[in-house]
């Protein structure tokens, strides 16, 4: 009976590893094509947040300039583009790959959905949620790149004491303290960081990558 006890519970482990295991991601395309620029296009909103799209732009840029490719400025890009006749993201979204080389000149063109969005209140608990994806595609041949899902998630409660009581009243100051801060652009950094710098799935250094090395 103890012997058949462990030999479950050490299926379970394998099982258990079996499905976190994450393979790792093929750079063959990403590394032919060594984009040295990336040009951000504002996002397709899922969520029912209006205000998601440009205040997730505000969070991508530094990431990937830490990584080495030069960014383009995304709100000089977003005003050139709404002062050309595409004043919304989907039309935006919709311009040819042979425009943005013929124009702009970008090397590749990172395309973002948001899925969800914003502050979900619940009885017990407040949480910040971000979700989406990447996809970044070469201007010249159009074929993907790197592409990666985006998640992050804020929950100032989950380690509050003090039982049911505590946890209604922390939700309540989470209510209040929702109204007067916005935790989503903290929690945008977090899932774009989670998705570049994931490991054996994050993007690549670029060419301006400058790697310190230890003292």
């Amino acid at each position: 009976m103890l012997k058949s006890l462990f030999q479950i519970a050490f299926l379970l482990m394998f099982v258990s590893g079996c499905a976190t295991t994450v393979e790792p991601y093929d750079y063959t395309a990403l590394k032919e094509s060594a984009p040295r620029s990336i040009l951000v296009i504002p996002p397709m909103n899922n969520s029912v947040e209006v205000t998601a799209p440009y205040s997730f732009l505000s969070t991508i840029t530094a990431p990937l300039a830490e990584s080495g490719y030069y960014v383009y400025p995304v709100s000089v890009i977003d005003s050139f583009l709404k002062e050309n006749g595409l004043p919304t993201p989907a039309e935006m979204n919709s311009v040819p790959l042979e425009k943005i080389d013929e124009i702009i000149g970008a090397d590749a063109v990172l395309y973002v959905s948001i899925d969800d969005w914003g502050q979900k209140y619940n009885v017990l608990s407040s949480v910040t949620v971000v979700k989406g994806h990447l996809k970044l595609v070469s201007v010249k041949t159009g074929g993907l790149l790197w592409d990666a899902p985006i998640f992050a998630q804020y929950n100032p409660n989950a380690n509050s004491g003090g039982g049911l009581v505590g946890a209604l009243v922390g939700a309540v100051v989470s209510q209040i303290a929702g109204e007067i801060t916005d935790n989503t652009p903290l929690v945008s950094r977090m899932a774009n960081n989670n998705a570049i710098n994931a490991k054996k799935r994050g993007l690549l250094y670029g060419p301006y990558k400058v790697i310190k090395e230890k003292q």
